[in-house]
């Protein structure tokens, strides 16, 4: 599963890769280590990621996180893929590549009807399998790749046949 995060305007894709021994992210298609994380007293707190320290602060908003690092603070807040997809209009008809990658498993044909959350591809990238599912009910009016095909991050993967119109 691939998280969508604004980072004051700025959106960033980040998978988990592992939890254990230590947390690894992926985060824009790099891969990170989170090897420790230490609470002070007084609400800062200490990440170690790839072997560097990192002080923060961070406290709760309305819509997500303030995070405080070398003296600024970063506006943090989970972008949700169903209600981005609905107003960009026409947005949610599609699957598209979070990353690049190579397709493992089609699950579904042209003509198949599926429901939103029914997995219609399944994807590796970063030897990490990934399934994509369908952003709302419908019918599979096109898949656009082939397994073992290659393809690049954004690429549309599926498309859904636009709702009847009532």
């Amino acid at each position: 599963m691939v998280l969508k995060l604004d980072l004051a305007g700025s959106v960033h894709h980040v998978t988990i890769l592992a939890r254990r021994p230590h947390l690894v992210l992926s985060i824009d298609g790099r891969r990170h280590v989170v090897e420790r994380l230490d609470e002070a007293g007084d609400g800062s707190r200490q990440l170690t990621i790839d072997g560097e320290p990192i002080a923060f602060v961070r406290a709760g908003s309305a819509d997500g996180v303030i995070v405080r690092l070398d003296g600024r603070s970063f506006a943090l807040r989970r972008l949700d893929a169903a209600a981005e997809a609905s107003a960009a209009g026409g947005g949610a008809n599609v699957v598209r590549a979070p990353m690049p990658g190579t397709v493992i498993v089609i699950h579904k044909r042209v003509g198949d009807h599926v429901q939103r959350g029914e997995t219609i591809v399944t994807i590796e990238s970063m030897k990490l399998q990934m399934k994509l599912d369908a952003p709302r009910d419908g019918e599979i009016a096109e898949i656009a790749a082939r397994e073992g095909e290659g393809f690049d991050k954004d690429a549309v993967l599926a498309r859904l046949a636009a709702p009847a119109e009532g």
